[in-house]
């Protein structure tokens, strides 16, 4: 099973950001494939980022996530 996870885009020097998965966990990720910029969220999936999401559609995703591994 393939999963995508939201992150938040924390710095960006070219086509690598720094996100953070909403737990403090940072990660650098390759942004070549999306435009985003510092502040924005994406959806990281092997190391790219492939979608920029809107900040309301990431944080419930974040939430939703949260709350499965939770359980």
């Amino acid at each position: 099973m393939c999963l995508a996870i939201p992150a938040k885009v924390i710095e960006k020097t070219g086509n690598i950001a720094k996100v953070d998965f909403g737990d403090s966990t940072l990660r650098e990720v390759d942004v070549s494939l999306v435009e985003v910029s510092v502040g924005q969220y994406v959806l990281v999936h092997a190391g790219y980022a492939i979608q920029v999401l809107d900040e309301e559609e990431a944080l419930k995703t974040i939430e939703l996530l949260s709350d499965m591994l939770s359980e």
